[in-house]
């Protein structure tokens, strides 16, 4: 996995023979757009498939979101045509959002609505913080890739390890992964910022971005929830 994302990165590095570079304003106007683009069509999903989608299988959903996310980060990294790669990038977009409206759906039926909605003000404000900081002090984030990636598979491990073993509730686990996620948006933002400044590499950039935003969203919506259920 290390070695597939080094060569996904270090692959956008360098300007394609087929590509045309473009100023650093067209270039995070494209990233900044595709990311939100992204974002506003989950919220759309959420809004328009409501509670139906609680009726969906889990495994089957979870299943076609890995098939469908990984055709479209393959489609993504191994492409160097925007429109390849905007398709590719919807391929993730789409069935992540099948999965967050699974999950909002839930808490609204729950009445906690206004957790959603708390959730997303807070990624928001932490996304823009650690935008800002990847401009600031570009310098810090441009150290700690590697520490991030082992955060995260240590992550990764520790939630599979609760799911089928320990079967806890254990609150610090969702706030690890946000911090490790806050500081992931800071990391690819500042990384978008040493590729070439092409409109392909902007949508490849906004892939990791977006999903940086998503887990982090998942998981202040975790925390949040956990400790709305300890007050009541």
């Amino acid at each position: 996995m290390s070695s597939f994302m080094d060569s996904r990165r270090e692959g956008r590095m360098f300007l394609s023979p087929e590509a045309t570079e473009v100023d650093a304003r067209t270039y995070n106007l494209v990233l900044g757009g595709v990311v939100i683009y992204g974002l506003v069509l989950n919220i759309v999903m959420c809004a328009a498939l409501g509670s139906s989608m609680m009726r969906v299988n889990p495994l089957f959903l979870f299943i076609g979101y890995l098939v469908c996310a990984f055709a479209g980060v393959m489609m993504s990294t191994k492409s160097d045509n925007p429109v390849i790669s905007f398709i590719g990038y919807n391929l993730v977009v789409v069935p992540s959002g099948l999965i967050v409206s699974t999950v909002v759906s839930a808490y609204v039926m729950m009445g906690a609505g206004d957790i959603v909605l708390q959730a997303i003000i807070y990624t928001t404000i932490i996304a823009a913080c650690m935008i800002g900081l990847s401009i600031a002090v570009p310098d810090f984030f441009s150290k700690i890739g590697g520490l991030l990636l082992g955060a995260l598979i240590g992550l990764i491990l520790a939630e599979l390890i609760n799911i089928f073993f320990l079967h806890k509730d254990q609150s610090y686990i969702a706030w690890i992964g946000a911090a490790i996620f806050s500081l992931y948006i800071g990391y690819d933002y500042w990384k978008a910022q040493q590729y070439a400044k092409t409109i392909d590499n902007a949508i490849d950039s906004a892939v990791d971005i977006y999903l940086d935003l998503l887990n982090l969203f998942l998981r202040i919506l975790r925390v949040l929830g956990r400790s709305s259920s300890r007050r009541r």
